[in-house]
């Protein structure tokens, strides 16, 4: 591809927040917190700590889980010199370290499938053999010599990686091409449906344990899985009304997954990829379209923000083929049925869930777990697994004043079931309770059942009536609104202490339009400038921080943490 300037923008603004409830943020808890406590009189490098760990103690010594922060009896060193900030076109690495390219844009993924000519000739259809674009979270799946999962495996496995969104300049060879607000060019957008989603592709290293690692072009477990595969809906809200469109008239199934952020697994040796800002993918004309609706419709894409023409206009190609590959993405109320059924008024409905796909199954059809709920996925950690003892996801909603929840599975851990694969998650992933967090001012928080009947998600709810579990689930965010969860700063990636069992979170976003510096005090002193080299100022706490809670008793399915 010719040299061209690089442009990357989108149509959807990350960093907006759709949370008008009335439910207290994070800050405020902080701040009522540390007044309560008198503390960090004077002392801004204190506060800067507590403000990393909102007031957290370790895991209870009577809990399943050894007390003591970091690694207790273990430590970790990492022996080798902090590399600087860096606006670079460049991957920079600390002196005698080195690095190569394993997986890239374009590369093949099956046999015959030529190299990537990268000028925008590559026809679309070949990016269902090739690598996607945006490389986000992934995981490493071990694996034996008789082609089985082998979680000790170090040195041979599947490598599951998501492939987020795109940058058009990179398919396109003079960006894409848009006329009057309309996608024009099928092919272009066929390429672009392709190279979303995850791909699955067998690594091995070579030449020893310091050797490099390679992918296996011709594997039989590469796959890739994207916009157009077909995927069943699981669990609560499948097969329901709300899930119903042209293409599953049952509500049973779906088409795609988009937006894949962050990442999970599961101890069956399944990967869990994570549908983040799928919203800004609909097509939705407010002015049009919200006659046709119902008040409980519209407070639904309200609350996820599903409105406009659609980031990458996909859903203004013409003419559709017959089996609507573009007009899936319109969201509008189109047909005359009562259902759904004749449209994708629906469509939004099957997105925005984990995803639960088998690397080892190549032929297998990935499943969107709901009872995970429905929101901006960014990653679904899994905590301690312990043989007869509940399994528990936790996970972080991607945006502004947004909640941190977590899954227990109603099942207990059996490690028989360890090698099952795809039905296993049914056991699992799709029996099991939700819960969003609430943090309190006295160091502590509590997980809020999101189930029908309890925590104000009823049908006499003022905001939003919910009608069963399926609405509970589909409408999740609106679920953890009315039980009163705490508003955090963009909770993004997590983590789960090996040893301890304690969650820790990302929360990225706490500027000066969150806590100005009028409102800066000896409980809340953290106000700061990182001025870009441009130098526009970036005030407030503009490179987030990172919180640190953990189970009463060191238990999974506890109902209060600290």
């Amino acid at each position: 591809m010719a040299d061209q300037p690089l442009t990357i923008s989108s149509q959807h603004n990350e960093d907006a927040s759709t949370n008008a409830s009335d439910n207290p943020s994070f800050d405020s808890i902080l701040q009522l917190r540390l007044s309560r406590r008198q503390l960090l009189r004077g002392s801004a490098a204190a506060a800067m700590a507590i403000v990393g760990g909102f007031g957290v103690t370790a895991a209870c010594a009577t809990g399943r889980h050894p007390a003591g922060p970091g690694l207790g009896a273990r430590s970790l060193k990492l022996d080798f010199a902090a590399v600087p900030k860096s606006l670079a076109d460049a991957v920079i690495l600390p002196a005698g370290y080195s690095h190569s390219v394993l997986y890239r844009l374009g590369d093949p993924i099956a046999a015959g499938v030529a190299d990537y000519l990268n000028d925008g000739t590559d026809a679309p259809a070949s990016f269902a053999q090739r690598a996607g674009d945006h490389h986000d979270g992934m995981s490493y799946f071990g694996m034996h010599a008789h082609g089985k999962w082998e979680k000790n495996s170090s040195d041979r496995g599947l490598l599951c990686v998501n492939h987020e969104a795109i940058t058009p300049a990179f398919l396109h060879p003079t960006g894409p091409t848009i006329v009057a607000g309309a996608r024009t060019s099928a092919d272009e957008v066929l390429r672009e449906f392709y190279v979303h989603g995850i791909g699955v592709i067998e690594v091995a290293k070579e030449h020893g344990r310091r050797g490099t690692w390679r992918y296996k072009q011709d594997s039989r477990f590469n796959r890739r899985i994207h916009t157009l595969t077909e995927m069943k809906l699981s669990g609560s809200a499948a097969n329901t009304p709300y899930m119903i469109t042209k293409f599953s008239p049952d509500g049973s199934k779906t088409r795609g997954t988009i937006n894949n952020c962050a990442n999970g697994e599961t101890p069956w040796g399944t990967y869990l990829t994570c549908e983040e800002n799928w919203a800004g993918y609909f097509r939705r004309i407010t002015a049009t379209d919200n006659p046709n609706r119902t008040a409980k419709e519209l407070a639904s894409f309200a609350r996820y923000g599903v409105a406009g023409n659609g980031r990458e206009l996909w859903a203004t190609v013409t003419p559709d083929t017959t089996d609507n590959l573009y007009g899936r993405w319109n969201a509008m109320k189109l047909g005359a049925s009562s259902d759904g059924s004749d449209d994708y008024r629906n469509a939004p409905n099957t997105f925005g869930w984990v995803v639960e796909i088998d690397p080892f199954g190549p032929a297998s059809i990935p499943r969107k777990r709901t009872a995970l709920g429905r929101f901006a996925h960014e990653g679904a950690m899994l905590g301690p697994v312990k043989t007869g003892e509940p399994l528990v996801w936790y996970m972080g909603c991607d945006a502004r004043n947004e909640y941190i929840y977590k899954y227990v599975s109603n099942r207990r851990w059996n490690p028989r079931d360890a090698h099952g694969g795809i039905e296993v998650g049914d056991k699992y992933l799709d029996d099991g309770k939700l819960y969003v967090a609430r943090f309190n001012a006295d160091g502590g928080g509590e997980w809020l059942e999101l189930s029908f009947g309890i925590n104000g998600i009823t049908a006499a709810n003022p905001a939003y009536a919910f009608a069963d579990q399926a609405d509970v689930l589909i409408n999740t965010r609106l679920a953890a609104d009315a039980a009163g969860a705490t508003k955090m700063d963009r909770p993004e990636w997590g983590a789960v202490h090996p040893h301890n069992g304690e969650v820790y979170f990302t929360l990225t976003n706490n500027n000066a339009a969150n806590r100005p510096i009028t409102k800066v005090d000896a409980a809340n002193p953290r106000f700061y400038n990182d001025q870009r080299t441009t130098g526009q100022n970036q005030l407030g706490n503009p490179n987030g921080h990172i919180i640190r809670f953990a189970e009463a008793g060191g238990d999974v399915d506890a109902r209060l943490f600290k």
